[in-house]
């Protein structure tokens, strides 16, 4: 189990470094399908690989700055009590549906990713503003645009902020299967920007997650523990194979991903459902 918990660390670590997230993603069904925890179990392994994780990955884009901090807190301040209340649910629901729920989220969250880099996906900069009558009213227009923009991003951000939270409490992921294509769809961010944000936002999220599991089971620590050095050290070499890709290549690659796990554990949560 040693051998299989280090292997299985590496490659989920080098898909969060890599890709941003994820790794909760496959780190769930890893924990239940390969190394036989429960549902519920695997959902408080997976908040402590997956966080730890993604803290080491956030700290070493924030020095070469490929994270955006202020959206990340924004995310956090609107998403932590919402992981929090996600958590307290999680113990009220069947678990084949929470799988199920998980595999469908998953599909949607790569069929909406792929669906936009099929239009481009998000521009390099913003549109400028068309010519009007006089230098004025270009500039009143400017800061009209501006604005709305700004409100706009900001209402993105606690609206996807809220569902993420509540996801990572919920189904016990670091949520960065949904903060990647809401950064890079709903809020336009370049792919590398949003791989370095999301990290930050999994760390926070992960840590509300945690607290709210005080006094409930433990995690098997012989698993967890050998599980989470591999995937910090997985996480770093994702970092350096991330950095040499495209960002289309990182979106394509990052919805493939998804798709394939929503598939895999929709099937196994709908014949458990039977």
């Amino acid at each position: 189990m040693l051998a299989a918990a280090t292997v299985l660390g590496l490659v989920i670590g080098a898909v969060v470094g890599g890709l941003g997230g994820g790794g909760g993603v496959l780190a769930v069904p890893a924990l239940v399908y390969l190394l036989g925890e429960t549902p519920r179990d695997a959902t408080t392994s997976s908040v402590v690989i997956v966080g730890v994780t993604a803290a080491v990955g956030a700290l070493a884009r924030i020095r070469s700055g490929g994270v955006d901090l202020r959206t990340a807190a924004g995310f956090g301040v609107v998403g932590i009590p919402a992981a929090y209340l996600g958590t307290l649910l999680s113990h009220r629901v069947a678990q084949p549906v929470l799988l199920l729920a998980f595999a469908v989220l998953t599909l949607a969250a790569a069929g909406a990713l792929l669906l936009d880099s099929r239009h481009g996906g998000p521009a390099d900069c913003d549109a400028s503003i068309p010519g009007g009558a006089g230098g004025a009213a270009t500039a009143v227009a400017t800061r009209t645009s501006t604005r709305a923009r700004v409100l706009r991003s900001l209402a993105w951000v606690v609206v996807c902020g809220v569902a993420v939270g509540f996801l990572t409490g919920f189904l016990g992921v670091g949520g960065g299967f949904l903060v990647v294509p809401a950064l890079v769809i709903a809020l336009r961010m370049p792919m590398t920007l949003a791989i370095g944000t999301s990290l930050l936002i999994i760390a926070m999220n992960s840590v509300s997650s945690l607290v709210s599991r005080i006094g409930m089971p433990h995690p098997d620590w012989r698993v967890v523990a050998p599980f989470t050095l591999a995937a910090v050290a997985g996480a770093l070499i994702g970092k350096r194979v991330g950095e040499r890709l495209s960002a289309a290549t990182l979106t394509t690659s990052f919805a493939v991903l998804l798709l394939l796990v929503g598939l895999a554990v929709g099937v196994q949560s709908t014949l458990a459902l039977r």
